[in-house]
């Protein structure tokens, strides 16, 4: 059975164009991928994202039982602070990567890909059963909005009851309400873009939806879809679960060696992970712009001199650099900036450079 969201109705409302994605019928844009890219980019868009999956850890072992699951160290978060974080098989390879938010001393919420999310449940209850913690799935009951761009800070204060100066970036409030709900606010997102992800429960999100509209209006709010999502975190170089990372590719080939913390105590993956980073990465992601006319497309073959060396894990036009570019994975030594390769397009092999990643920084 396909779910809808709170939001379904406005989605309809707005003109959405509506499909089945991860189990929920979500709109894949509005007005145009590219109107809503650039909006992002330029002035403010929102999101429902209310399909990713929500975990709360609670009880005198909570950082204990999170610990053992993430490779990034939890122990740093300060109240209200955020990291990033993979979350890894024992080989090394990749469960899901995701948001670890520590909302009190005991009191941790993951937020997981909505694809993933019955995995990484099923995962989570496997792996935590010697400790006292009390984990809690709120993903069905849990509302979630992304408001990014350049304006988001100035639309959303016109809602919000607290000073958002005070929210700095990966780090989050849970005190604050907007149009008298209560809600979590953090200053994250999935874009490259400043903005805020607010999490509410289901009827709550509505009301707060409704007012960032309202309020939107004098802002050219723009309602975004997956498909502006999706070429958002592309120019930015995030990477997207199933396509740079997954159960065959582990963080360090994946470029976040940053987010895992080998020098902390055990955590599932981390003897594999110690072996990689000993041995070096044979492979690792590489971004690429195409000189020759074509889009590079997730599974396309990459070539040097007739011999294939990677592949392709996503591709796409650029509306930022107006440009035709892609994510590969290759050996590393055709990893470095400056290489020239090939993608297979069906038949023809057109050509590539190595560039640097993310494609796009902020102002």
């Amino acid at each position: 059975m396909t779910r809808k969201t709170p939001l379904y109705d406005w989605h309809v409302e707005l003109g959405g164009k509506v499909v089945d994605f991860a189990g929920y019928k979500l709109p894949v844009q509005f007005d145009g991928i590219i109107e809503e890219h650039k909006a992002v980019r330029n002035g403010v868009g929102i999101f429902d994202v209310s399909h990713m999956g929500e975990f709360e850890f609670k009880g005198p072992q909570a950082l204990e039982a999170v610990q053992k699951l993430i490779a990034n160290n939890a122990a740093r978060l300060k109240v209200n602070q955020i990291l990033y974080t993979p979350m890894c098989y024992p080989d090394g390879g990749v469960v899901d990567d995701f948001l670890v938010y520590r909302l009190g001393e005991a009191r941790f919420l993951f937020v997981v890909n909505a694809a993933n999310q019955d995995k990484d449940w099923e995962w989570v209850q496997e792996n935590t059963g010697e400790f006292d913690v009390q984990i809690t799935n709120q993903s069905l009951a849990t509302g979630q909005l992304a408001l990014q761009g350049p304006r988001a800070q100035e639309l959303l204060q016109k809602v919000y009851d607290h000073n958002l100066e005070e929210i700095k970036f990966f780090w989050g409030n849970s005190e604050g309400r907007i149009a008298g709900q209560e809600c979590l606010v953090s200053r994250t997102g999935y874009t490259g873009e400043d903005g805020f992800e607010i999490y509410a429960p289901n009827d709550g999100i509505v009301t707060i939806f409704e007012a960032i509209w309202e309020a939107g209006k004098e802002f050219d709010l723009q309602p975004c879809g997956l498909g502006a999502r999706d070429t958002l975190r592309f120019e930015a170089g995030l990477p997207l679960y199933g396509h740079e990372l997954g159960p065959k590719i582990n963080p360090l080939e994946a470029r976040l060696k940053i987010f895992v913390d080998l020098e902390k105590d055990d955590f599932i993956g981390r003897d594999a992970l110690l072996e990689v980073a000993e041995k070096g990465v044979e492979r690792r992601i590489a971004g690429i712009e195409m000189k020759d006319k074509g889009i590079p497309r997730q599974g396309y073959p990459v070539e040097v001199n007739g011999e294939e060396v990677g592949f392709v894990t996503s591709g796409t036009y650029s509306p930022t650099l107006e440009k035709n570019m892609g994510i590969v994975m290759v050996k590393k030594e055709f990893a470095k900036a400056g290489s020239k390769l090939d993608i297979r397009i069906r038949k023809r092999l057109l050509g590539a450079e190595v560039v640097k990643i993310p494609f796009y920084k902020r102002r």
